[in-house]
């Protein structure tokens, strides 16, 4: 059985599930006492883990995913977060600890990974606190690549300029807005292709020159990984592609050495085709 060309890289040799070259394996420390307070002086109703998961997914796989808090004052929570798989790591408050109790942890616990697990090239800090400017630099000096991720008004400007990016929760909430380009589809359909322009925008995100459909399907997996095109009623992820193409949700070209697709564009104000 032939692989699907979609499956396929630009060397015409078969890609696994998870075998695209560059793929970054990531590390998430999260200081939710910072995150929480500073969504709740933004006034937003409560933090949505999901918007970071995804948009951290979108970077690469996350290995290891931990937050930091004194979690009895948190409880509500805790059932999200270990819906997520996230290792919730209870610092409780005291007179003697402070606060810097549960980042002096969430430090050790980092260098600790950065030191012990050399496979772990990047690094999540969700947090906006300038105490970890230091701990980004240590990162940085390890050949780690660091991504920030915190509140805008409770973000210091000297972590968001020691990292190698930030992304501000705020840009998370703003990119929540529905897409116009699925109406009219049957649901199903309409799902599959809601996932596909959501992968093609997370690659625009990382400034992704060529975008292979190889690299598109792997962005779909990683993001959700029950993703399977024949769900969908495609044979092939090619298939899936064409009819994107058809209801012109996106352009396509295919690569002439490899016969795999390339997306040259994502419809910004289509509909279905007539």
């Amino acid at each position: 059985m032939k692989p699907d060309p979609a499956d396929l890289g630009s060397d015409g040799r078969t890609k696994g599930r998870n075998g695209m070259n560059g793929e970054r394996k990531l590390a998430m420390f999260m200081d939710f006492e910072n995150i929480a307070r500073g969504v709740k002086e933004a006034q937003y109703k409560q933090f949505e883990l999901k918007l970071v998961l995804e948009r951290l997914l979108e970077k690469g796989k996350i290995i290891v995913r931990r937050a930091y808090a004194d979690w009895n004052r948190f409880t509500e929570y805790k059932r999200p977060f270990h819906e997520w798989a996230i290792e919730l790591i209870d610092v409780p408050q005291s007179r003697y600890s402070g606060k810097n109790s549960a980042d002096i942890r969430m430090v050790v616990d980092a260098l600790d990974l950065a030191y012990g697990k050399t496979h772990i090239d990047s690094f999540a800090l969700v947090s906006g606190d300038s105490d970890f400017s230091p701990l980004v630099s240590k990162l940085r000096e390890n050949d780690r690549y660091v991504i920030g991720l915190g509140v805008k008004s409770s973000s210091s400007d000297l972590l968001v300029a020691n990292c190698d990016e930030f992304i501000f929760y705020e840009d998370l909430i703003r990119d929540t807005k529905k897409t116009t380009l699925l109406r009219g589809l049957p649901e199903k359909k309409a799902e599959a292709m809601a996932q596909l322009i959501d992968a093609i925008q997370a690659l625009q995100r990382e400034n992704k020159e060529t975008l292979w459909g190889s690299m598109v399907k792997q962005t779909m997996i990683r993001k959700n990984p029950a993703f399977n095109e024949s769900y969908y009623g495609f044979s092939t992820f090619s298939k899936l592609l064409e009819e994107a193409a058809k209801q012109r949700i996106v352009s396509l070209e295919r690569d002439e050495k490899s016969g795999t697709y390339v997306i040259t564009a994502l419809t910004e104000e289509g509909g279905r085709a007539a």
